[in-house]
């Protein structure tokens, strides 16, 4: 391939083949993620949770751990029972409790840096806007185990969602355990988002978990090829975003952004 940095890196180093392959699992399964919430109308929740797994970064990285997605993980899930639990109550409507979790959580992750982290700025960077070199052994197995439990979910519950995203009444009358679905389908989505982070970042997660998705429904016929044009969008913003980011020496996650927002444009440009 052309250009100097991203074939020695991503093909001839031991840390780069991780990085690709952990980039490779995290956008087919934010692919089928990214449909889904478009149907459901919480395109926002990625971006709230992405968020919120900082505050979990920032607390790992204050006290001195070596595995800050274990702290992303623990935060992010926990608010994602919270939020569908607000919503489910009536207590708050859906937008309403993402908003409170980002802001709040986000904050928190700052004002412990501050207090506690004594000037520690290594990492925080990567993890807010996405740094493909932070994907470590370690990290690269939570990312192995969130990936593949989450297309057994998406496996075993697809038609479950499809159902409880179009009907969920009728779906109820049925017996099909909507609410239980919909908490379940929360905490898949909080894990997948604390995979995606240190690829894209969490102040742009969303960029790869909904724009692909969302560039596919512009040009999809049918459900299916929706889920085919989204792999096809989001493979296409990461390997262009890699390489450029490799060779520019920009940061992955907002190389990928740019390049997948670029995408949506130019299919938009058509659909006039």
């Amino acid at each position: 391939m052309p250009g100097d940095t991203f074939s020695k890196f991503f093909f001839e180093m031991e840390i780069g083949q991780q990085a690709l392959l952990a980039s490779i699992m995290v956008t087919f399964v934010s692919g089928i993620l990214g449909v889904f919430l478009l149907m459901r109308n919480l395109a926002l929740i990625g971006d709230g949770l992405a968020h919120v797994s900082f505050g979990g970064v920032a607390l790992a990285i204050v006290f001195g751990s070596t595995s800050p997605l274990d702290y992303a993980l623990f935060f992010s899930i926990f608010s994602a029972i919270m939020i569908y639990e607000l919503q489910a109550r009536e207590i708050l409507s859906g937008d309403a409790s993402i908003g409170i979790f980002l802001t709040g959580m986000l904050a928190f992750g700052l004002v412990a840096l501050k207090l506690w982290g004594g000037g520690v700025q290594n990492d925080i960077e990567g993890y807010l806007f996405g740094n493909i070199l932070l994907v470590s052994k370690a990290s690269f197995n939570i990312i192995c185990i969130i990936s593949l439990l989450a297309l057994i979910f998406f496996g075993i519950a697809h038609k479950i969602l499809l159902i409880t995203t179009i009907d969920p009444l009728a779906a109820q009358i049925q017996g099909i355990p909507v609410r239980a679905t919909g908490l379940v389908f929360s905490i898949v989505t909080a894990a997948v988002v604390v995979s995606m982070v240190q690829v894209m970042g969490a102040l742009l997660v969303t960029a790869l978990l909904v724009t692909p998705s969302a560039t596919s429904q512009l040009v999809s016929s049918s459900f299916r090829s929706t889920f085919a044009w989204a792999q096809i969008f989001g493979f296409t913003s990461v390997f262009l975003g890699l390489y450029y980011s490799a060779e520019l020496e920009t940061g992955s996650g907002s190389m990928i952004a740019f390049v997948a927002a670029i995408i949506f444009g130019s299919v938009a440009i058509f659909q006039f």
